[in-house]
Protein backbone atom coordinates (compact mmCIF):
# COMPACT_ATOMS: atom_id res chain seq x y z
CA UNK A 1 0.00 0.00 0.00
CA UNK A 2 3.20 2.55 1.59
CA UNK A 3 4.40 1.76 -2.35
CA UNK A 4 0.95 2.03 -4.14
CA UNK A 5 0.34 5.60 -2.66
CA UNK A 6 4.43 6.93 -2.93
CA UNK A 7 3.54 5.84 -6.84
CA UNK A 8 0.60 8.43 -6.56
CA UNK A 9 2.07 11.03 -5.38
CA UNK A 10 5.19 10.74 -8.18
CA UNK A 11 2.65 10.93 -10.89
CA UNK A 12 1.18 13.67 -9.07
CA UNK A 13 4.21 15.71 -8.91
CA UNK A 14 5.31 14.56 -12.53
CA UNK A 15 1.98 15.84 -13.92
CA UNK A 16 2.06 18.99 -11.84
CA UNK A 17 5.98 19.80 -12.64
CA UNK A 18 4.75 19.32 -16.30
CA UNK A 19 1.95 21.56 -16.54
CA UNK A 20 4.47 24.08 -14.82
CA UNK A 21 6.85 23.42 -17.50
CA UNK A 22 4.39 23.45 -20.28
CA UNK A 23 2.45 26.24 -19.47
CA UNK A 24 6.09 28.32 -19.28
CA UNK A 25 7.30 26.94 -22.90
CA UNK A 26 4.71 25.30 -24.46
CA UNK A 27 4.54 21.47 -26.05
CA UNK A 28 7.00 21.97 -28.60
CA UNK A 29 9.77 23.71 -26.24
CA UNK A 30 9.70 21.65 -23.38
CA UNK A 31 12.08 18.87 -22.94
CA UNK A 32 11.33 15.65 -21.07
CA UNK A 33 14.44 16.59 -19.38
CA UNK A 34 12.67 19.80 -18.29
CA UNK A 35 10.01 18.22 -16.90
CA UNK A 36 11.53 15.72 -14.15
CA UNK A 37 13.19 18.86 -13.53
CA UNK A 38 10.28 20.52 -12.76
CA UNK A 39 8.63 17.46 -10.92
CA UNK A 40 11.74 16.83 -8.50
CA UNK A 41 11.83 12.93 -10.14
CA UNK A 42 14.10 11.52 -11.92
CA UNK A 43 14.15 10.70 -15.61
CA UNK A 44 13.53 6.30 -14.97
CA UNK A 45 10.36 7.48 -12.83
CA UNK A 46 9.35 9.88 -15.52
CA UNK A 47 9.71 7.09 -17.84
CA UNK A 48 7.76 4.61 -15.46
CA UNK A 49 4.16 6.60 -15.73
CA UNK A 50 4.32 8.50 -18.92
CA UNK A 51 6.42 6.30 -22.25
CA UNK A 52 6.22 9.76 -23.93
CA UNK A 53 5.96 13.64 -23.84
CA UNK A 54 2.76 13.44 -25.67
CA UNK A 55 1.43 10.70 -23.28
CA UNK A 56 2.00 13.00 -20.15
CA UNK A 57 0.59 16.09 -22.17
CA UNK A 58 -2.96 13.82 -22.68
CA UNK A 59 -2.85 13.27 -19.27
CA UNK A 60 -2.56 16.31 -18.05
CA UNK A 61 -5.57 17.38 -20.54
CA UNK A 62 -7.41 14.91 -18.94
CA UNK A 63 -7.26 15.84 -15.35
CA UNK A 64 -7.72 19.25 -16.38
CA UNK A 65 -11.23 18.47 -18.48
CA UNK A 66 -11.93 16.43 -15.15
CA UNK A 67 -11.32 19.51 -13.21
CA UNK A 68 -13.39 21.69 -15.76
CA UNK A 69 -16.48 18.79 -16.23
CA UNK A 70 -17.19 18.36 -12.64
CA UNK A 71 -17.76 22.33 -12.46
CA UNK A 72 -20.40 22.06 -15.23
CA UNK A 73 -21.77 19.05 -13.94
CA UNK A 74 -22.38 20.47 -9.72
CA UNK A 75 -24.35 23.39 -11.71
CA UNK A 76 -26.68 20.51 -13.37
CA UNK A 77 -27.39 18.94 -10.01
CA UNK A 78 -27.46 21.86 -8.06
CA UNK A 79 -30.48 22.71 -10.90
CA UNK A 80 -28.83 26.31 -11.35
CA UNK A 81 -31.41 27.59 -14.25
CA UNK A 82 -29.95 26.75 -17.48
CA UNK A 83 -28.68 30.62 -18.79
CA UNK A 84 -27.54 31.20 -15.83
CA UNK A 85 -25.34 27.91 -15.36
CA UNK A 86 -24.07 28.78 -19.12
CA UNK A 87 -23.06 31.97 -18.02
CA UNK A 88 -21.49 30.96 -14.48
CA UNK A 89 -19.25 28.16 -16.40
CA UNK A 90 -17.57 30.56 -17.79
CA UNK A 91 -16.76 32.55 -14.86
CA UNK A 92 -15.81 29.37 -13.18
CA UNK A 93 -13.19 28.12 -16.34
CA UNK A 94 -12.08 31.85 -16.39
CA UNK A 95 -11.27 31.41 -12.46
CA UNK A 96 -9.62 27.81 -13.21
CA UNK A 97 -7.47 29.26 -15.36
CA UNK A 98 -6.16 31.72 -13.47
CA UNK A 99 -5.94 29.61 -10.27
CA UNK A 100 -4.85 26.31 -11.37
CA UNK A 101 -1.67 25.60 -13.27
CA UNK A 102 -3.00 22.16 -14.68
CA UNK A 103 -6.21 23.67 -15.86
CA UNK A 104 -4.30 26.55 -17.60
CA UNK A 105 -1.67 23.92 -19.09
CA UNK A 106 -4.50 21.34 -20.08
CA UNK A 107 -5.78 24.00 -22.02
CA UNK A 108 -3.44 25.53 -23.72
CA UNK A 109 -2.16 21.84 -24.63
CA UNK A 110 -5.30 21.60 -26.19
CA UNK A 111 -4.74 24.50 -28.10
CA UNK A 112 -1.59 23.22 -29.27
CA UNK A 113 -2.97 19.31 -29.72
CA UNK A 114 -2.70 19.48 -33.91
CA UNK A 115 1.12 18.29 -32.76
CA UNK A 116 0.10 15.28 -31.32
CA UNK A 117 0.22 11.86 -33.33
CA UNK A 118 -3.94 11.65 -32.25
CA UNK A 119 -5.83 15.71 -32.50
CA UNK A 120 -7.63 15.99 -28.84
CA UNK A 121 -10.82 16.98 -30.26
CA UNK A 122 -12.71 15.51 -26.92
CA UNK A 123 -13.02 18.34 -24.69
CA UNK A 124 -14.09 20.50 -27.12
CA UNK A 125 -17.06 18.46 -28.24
CA UNK A 126 -17.70 17.69 -24.47
CA UNK A 127 -18.05 21.28 -23.71
CA UNK A 128 -20.56 22.06 -26.71
CA UNK A 129 -22.75 18.91 -25.38
CA UNK A 130 -22.48 20.40 -21.83
CA UNK A 131 -23.60 24.07 -23.26
CA UNK A 132 -26.35 22.44 -25.29
CA UNK A 133 -27.85 21.12 -22.01
CA UNK A 134 -27.64 24.41 -20.28
CA UNK A 135 -29.05 25.49 -23.29
CA UNK A 136 -31.92 23.09 -23.43
CA UNK A 137 -32.54 23.73 -20.33
CA UNK A 138 -33.14 27.23 -20.50
CA UNK A 139 -35.57 26.68 -23.14
CA UNK A 140 -37.20 24.69 -20.51
CA UNK A 141 -37.41 27.29 -17.49
CA UNK A 142 -38.97 30.00 -20.30
CA UNK A 143 -35.06 32.44 -20.65
CA UNK A 144 -33.73 30.95 -23.76
CA UNK A 145 -35.64 31.61 -27.17
CA UNK A 146 -37.27 28.17 -28.48
CA UNK A 147 -36.66 29.58 -32.23
CA UNK A 148 -32.37 29.34 -31.28
CA UNK A 149 -30.32 26.67 -33.22
CA UNK A 150 -29.25 24.77 -30.01
CA UNK A 151 -26.03 22.85 -31.59
CA UNK A 152 -24.95 26.46 -33.38
CA UNK A 153 -25.22 28.36 -30.44
CA UNK A 154 -23.36 26.05 -28.34
CA UNK A 155 -20.48 25.32 -30.67
CA UNK A 156 -20.63 29.38 -31.22
CA UNK A 157 -20.46 30.05 -27.12
CA UNK A 158 -17.52 27.39 -26.88
CA UNK A 159 -15.42 29.09 -29.78
CA UNK A 160 -16.46 32.23 -28.14
CA UNK A 161 -14.97 31.83 -24.69
CA UNK A 162 -11.66 29.87 -26.22
CA UNK A 163 -11.30 33.35 -28.08
CA UNK A 164 -11.94 35.38 -25.22
CA UNK A 165 -9.43 33.35 -22.82
CA UNK A 166 -6.41 33.36 -25.60
CA UNK A 167 -6.64 37.42 -26.01
CA UNK A 168 -6.76 37.47 -22.09
CA UNK A 169 -3.93 35.15 -21.78
CA UNK A 170 -1.58 36.54 -24.53
CA UNK A 171 -2.40 40.38 -23.22
CA UNK A 172 -2.92 40.46 -19.61
CA UNK A 173 -2.30 37.12 -18.72
CA UNK A 174 -5.86 36.67 -17.96
CA UNK A 175 -5.57 39.50 -15.51
CA UNK A 176 -9.06 41.02 -17.45
CA UNK A 177 -10.92 37.73 -18.39
CA UNK A 178 -14.12 38.29 -16.25
CA UNK A 179 -14.33 41.73 -17.56
CA UNK A 180 -13.68 40.18 -21.45
CA UNK A 181 -16.59 37.65 -20.90
CA UNK A 182 -19.15 40.13 -19.51
CA UNK A 183 -18.59 41.83 -22.55
CA UNK A 184 -18.96 39.02 -24.28
CA UNK A 185 -21.89 37.91 -22.77
CA UNK A 186 -23.30 41.50 -23.09
CA UNK A 187 -22.90 40.47 -27.16
CA UNK A 188 -24.61 37.18 -27.31
CA UNK A 189 -27.44 37.03 -24.60
CA UNK A 190 -29.51 39.19 -27.32
CA UNK A 191 -29.55 36.65 -29.47
CA UNK A 192 -30.25 33.68 -26.72
CA UNK A 193 -33.09 35.30 -24.71
CA UNK A 194 -36.68 34.63 -24.93
CA UNK A 195 -38.91 37.60 -26.01
CA UNK A 196 -40.53 39.22 -22.73
CA UNK A 197 -37.26 38.26 -20.60
CA UNK A 198 -34.92 40.41 -21.65
CA UNK A 199 -35.31 43.09 -18.87
CA UNK A 200 -34.75 40.60 -16.64
CA UNK A 201 -31.99 39.03 -17.89
CA UNK A 202 -30.25 41.97 -19.73
CA UNK A 203 -27.87 41.94 -17.13
CA UNK A 204 -27.25 38.50 -16.10
CA UNK A 205 -23.58 38.31 -16.93
CA UNK A 206 -22.77 40.98 -14.84
CA UNK A 207 -24.52 40.15 -12.02
CA UNK A 208 -22.80 36.58 -11.94
CA UNK A 209 -19.53 38.65 -12.34
CA UNK A 210 -20.16 40.50 -9.40
CA UNK A 211 -21.61 37.47 -6.93
CA UNK A 212 -18.57 35.81 -7.87
CA UNK A 213 -16.28 38.61 -7.23
CA UNK A 214 -18.28 38.96 -3.72
CA UNK A 215 -18.10 34.92 -3.07
CA UNK A 216 -14.24 34.96 -3.60
CA UNK A 217 -12.08 34.41 -0.34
Amino acid sequence: MRQQARAIETRAAIIRGAAEAFEQRGYGSTSLAQVSAAAGVTKGALYFHFDSKEALAVAIITAQHEKSVDAGRQLLENNVPGLRALVSMSYELARQLRDDQVVSAGVRLTIEAVNFSTPVSAPYRDWMVACEEFLRRGIADGDVASTIDVPAAARFCTAGFTGVQVVSDVLTRRGDIDQRLTEMWALILPGLVAPGRWDDLKNLAADVQRQRAADRP
